[in-house]
Parts: structure tokens; C-alpha cells; sequence
């Protein structure tokens, strides 16, 4: 079989698989959802935006001859993880999902968990604190029913025009992040509270072994729930899944 993989991204997960893909001269495509400005030059072709819903994601399959897809999107990107789910179903192309595990409570944590984003606001109301809030800019105006905390916000990009949140520090930044750092940064924005979602992986992760390390409490959002998917945790996985599905590595 002669491969033409789309590659579903926006992780560090996701630029390790195109960076092994191009070194085995497997052709593929990196799909972008666009919500980034600055994107991370990858070594595989690009394509940027959305496809217009499962059935467009189903023509861009059938009109690229893509053989196969793996979904290495966000463990949030719950709509685009859906489309791709019903899309494969429906053009018959294997699908799988490179995937983190999810973050366990550990001794010393201190999690309230909560089900989505409006759980997270609605445990907010409570009295003003200092608040790491970690949730990416996209969910930030769903936060205004609590202008009463002090929010610190670590962005990828710079926000567009004026926040939602009256009362903001801007740290515009891009993981991995140490935990070293991330400690010092609690310290010095005297953070009292932290909003996190359980992305997992490791290029987060130093915020919430931050918060342990410093006895602070945890607003952890629980992931959204997605159609069963064959999941898989590792380029190396991935790798043995498409030997399995006919690609031949070369190896």
C-alpha cells in the first residue's frame, strides 16, 4: 500500500509523529485547527483550518486519497476528535488516536475535579484570589462571571484586543515548562489558586507538580467524553498500528 496519512494535530505528540514520519519518507499531512498564530515549523506539509464538519472532513478524505488518520489533537478538541471518528466511519479509512493519559491525583494534590468549563466558573464564585487560570484563550470570556480574582494567564499567543477579565497578568509563553519555573512563577504572582484542564502528557504537567510542591489547591476539568477510538500512547505505537494497517516503514 502506498500511504497518504493525515495527521490531526496541535501536540508536542503530534510534531514527534511527523518528525519520524519524515524521516521514514512516509507521505503524510499535518492538519492545523488554526488557533494558533505562530504555529512550529513541522516537516510535513500543512494545511490550516477546518473542514466543515464531519461530512467535509469525510470529502477531504475521499478527494485527497488519504489512507489513513490519526487523530493527535488536544484531548479538549472533543468536536474535531467526534468528527473524526464518524468521518472514518463513514469513508471506511482506519482511524487511530494518539493520545496522553490522563493526569492521576497523587499524594499531596489537593484537586477539586470538576466535569467542564462551566463547573470550573461556577467553583469560582467564591471570594477574590489570585488564580493561575490555564485553560488557553479560547475559554477565557466564559471566566467574566468572576471578575472578582486576580487572574494570571499563560498564553500562547498575545490576546486579540481587550480581555473579558478586568483584573489580568499576561504571560505569553510556550511549553514544555520545568517545574522549577513554574514553581517560581506561583511564588512570585503569590497564586493562591490554580484552574487546570487534565490535558496529561508532560509538556504541562509542571504547573500541577508545582501546585503540589506548594500545598495549593487544584480546579482540575475532567475531560470531555469521546466515541469508543482505537487509542494509542507513543510514536512508537502509532508506528506499529500503521505496519499493522499495510504501511510498509521501510524498517
Amino acid at each position: 500500500m502506498t500511504p497518504n496519512l493525515l495527521i490531526l494535530g496541535g501536540t508536542m505528540e503530534a510534531t514527534a509523529l511527523c518528525n519520524r514520519l519524515a524521516d521514514l519518507e512516509i507521505a503524510a499531512t499535518l492538519s492545523l485547527a488554526g488557533r494558533v498564530e505562530r504555529p512550529k515549523r513541522q516537516p510535513l506539509p500543512l494545511r490550516v483550518g477546518g473542514f466543515g464538519g464531519a461530512e467535509g472532513l469525510a470529502d477531504y478524505l475521499r478527494a485527497s486519497g488519504i489512507t489513513h488518520v490519526i487523530d493527535a489533537t488536544h484531548p479538549f478538541a472533543a468536536q474535531m476528535s467526534l468528527n473524526a471518528v464518524q468521518a472514518c466511519a463513514v469513508t471506511g479509512v482506519p482511524l487511530a488516536a494518539l493520545t496522553r493519559p490522563a493526569w492521576q491525583a497523587e499524594p499531596g494534590d489537593i484537586w477539586q475535579r470538576v466535569p467542564d468549563i462551566p463547573a470550573a466558573v461556577a467553583a469560582l464564585d467564591r471570594p477574590a484570589m489570585r488564580v493561575l487560570l490555564a485553560v488557553g484563550r479560547m475559554h477565557l470570556a466564559q471566566f467574566a462571571p468572576n471578575p472578582q480574582h486576580h487572574y494570571v494567564l499563560r498564553l500562547v499567543d498575545p490576546p486579540n484586543g481587550a480581555l473579558p477579565l478586568p483584573d489580568t497578568h499576561i504571560i505569553v509563553d510556550r511549553g514544555p515548562f520545568s517545574v522549577e519555573g513554574d514553581t517560581a512563577l506561583m511564588q512570585e504572582h503569590r497564586i493562591d489558586l490554580v484552574v487546570s484542564k487534565n490535558a496529561g502528557g508532560t509538556g504541562a504537567v509542571a504547573k500541577i507538580h508545582a501546585a503540589r510542591a506548594l500545598g495549593l489547591p487544584v480546579i482540575m476539568i475532567d475531560r470531555p467524553a469521546l466515541p469508543e477510538r482505537r487509542e494509542l500512547h507513543g510514536v512508537d505505537a502509532v508506528l506499529g498500528w500503521l505496519a499493522d494497517h499495510g504501511v510498509d516503514l521501510g524498517v
